[in-house]
């Protein structure tokens, strides 16, 4: 064999070292894809650890039946928001309150007037009128911030107060 070499002009010795080299190479290859393998087999191990075949299929069904119960849920969530932003839209979420006297003859401040606001200042306010004798509850209609009929200075300053609900500094 080291004829056929010598007559085509390649040494012996280097045929033999490239064998060496790549004799090297694939001991490294098989060593890397051993350790691949002994790492695969400790993870299947470990997933398969006191599960036969039958019993991995009920646990996946399990697992299956439990996200199929999740996603029914979440549809009833966001059914239940979405009722809820539109019941929001009607709600009255801005008020203003002002405590005033009347009348000279009484005090504490125990007439008042409410407005109550939507987030697109639509609402009411509700007047409450105390004298010595008697309580009388005034209500008067409000659109967009805005009423038909005349309003007191308490009124103005409850309204003003409601259309500003948040934005004051505390």
């Amino acid at each position: 064999m080291s004829e056929l070499f010598l007559s085509i002009g390649v040494d012996p010795g280097i045929i033999v070292l490239i064998l060496m080299m790549l004799v090297i190479v694939l001991a490294v290859m098989v060593f890397r894809i051993s350790m691949r393998q002994s790492r695969l087999e400790r993870r299947y191990k470990s997933f398969m650890k006191g599960q036969d075949g039958q019993s991995l299929e009920k646990q996946f069904k399990r697992q299956f039946n439990q996200i199929d119960k999740l996603m029914e849920a979440n549809e009833i969530h966001i059914h239940d928001i979405n009722l809820l932003k539109n019941n929001y839209q009607r709600l009255f979420s801005k008020y203003g309150v002002e405590k005033y006297d009347a009348f000279d003859d009484v005090g504490g401040k125990l007439s008042f007037v409410l407005a109550l606001l939507d987030k697109h200042n639509t609402g009411i306010i509700l007047n409450a009128i105390h004298s010595r004798d008697n309580c009388f509850l005034y209500l008067k209609e409000i659109v967009k911030g805005e009423s038909y009929v005349m309003l007191s200075q308490e009124e103005v300053e409850a309204l003003r107060k409601a259309v500003n609900f948040g934005m004051e500094e505390e």
